[in-house]
């Protein structure tokens, strides 16, 4: 009978321990990280300019067609964790254009790319899809939706 009742113990110990040890090993989420004027300040695409919008970020499927490999932003997001300081792994950041590619952002220079958190890249990709919908429609300038994205990482994340 006390075998019985120790077994029961262990048993319930056990559920326990498979409910709650994921809790404990779960990572935190990343912190909130400001782009750096510093490290990225941000760097424009001389081919996007406000006269040639129609032909390049107004074209549906264009950014495609200009973004880096991610070869090439992989490598790059783990040399920028190490320069911001960053810790957690590769996973918890997405290698994001500080000017993105959908405003007229250069594809591929590290000073317009930056280490941004998850899940913060997600909800700021939301408002870059929004800026630019603000500039093909003439409602903003593309300067002025630029300089908005800029202020939004650098004071925001």
């Amino acid at each position: 009978m006390r075998s019985l009742a120790l077994l029961a113990a262990v048993a319930a110990l056990a559920v326990v321990l498979l409910v709650a040890l994921p809790r404990c090993t779960r990572r935190a989420p990343a912190p909130a990280v400001r782009a750096s004027w510093t490290l990225t300040p941000g760097v424009l695409n001389p081919d996007v300019t406000q006269a040639t919008i129609r032909s390049t970020i107004c074209v549906h499927g264009w950014t495609r067609t200009i973004r880096p490999p991610s070869d090439y932003t992989s490598r790059l997001k783990l040399e920028q964790m190490r320069a911001y300081g960053l810790r957690g792994g590769p996973h918890d950041f997405q290698e994001d254009h500080l000017i993105s590619l959908e405003l007229g952002g250069h594809p591929t220079d590290p000073r317009n790319l930056w280490p941004e958190p998850y899940p913060r890249a997600a909800d700021v990709d939301r408002t870059e899809n929004e800026l630019n919908a603000a500039v093909c429609s003439g409602r903003m300038s593309l300067e002025a939706a630029q300089r908005k994205e800029s202020a939004l990482k650098h004071q925001n994340g």
